[in-house]
């Protein structure tokens, strides 16, 4: 079972981005990496495409090794390392460390 997956809010934990929360749009398990809204963005140079379509210089999230992200508690307000619990009817859940509830 994954750790982080996409839809999950997580904080950055290192980088010049410390301390940011956000949701993560895609994973990249083969690097090793995620997507996170607003978090890591980057400079692109866009041409003007269409009539309508302006171009310019605009901001890109860009991906973020998962060695860099911790997963989010909602109820604790803390980042934290997810344990795998079992429930009653045999599926399994991540669950805070802390709290113990299921996330």
């Amino acid at each position: 079972m994954r750790k982080i997956k996409s839809g999950d809010i997580v904080q950055v934990i290192r980088g010049d981005d410390s301390g940011k929360k956000g949701k993560v749009l895609e994973i990249f398990p083969k690097k090793n990496c995620a997507l996170v809204e607003g978090i890591n963005l980057v400079k692109k140079h866009k041409r003007m495409t269409k009539q309508d379509e302006k171009g310019g210089i605009i901001s890109v999230e860009s991906a973020v090794n998962l060695s860099r992200l911790m997963l989010f508690c909602k109820h604790c307000n803390i980042p934290t390392r997810p344990i795998i619990v079992i429930l009653k009817d045999g599926t399994k859940t991540r669950a805070c460390r802390k709290c113990k509830e299921a996330i």
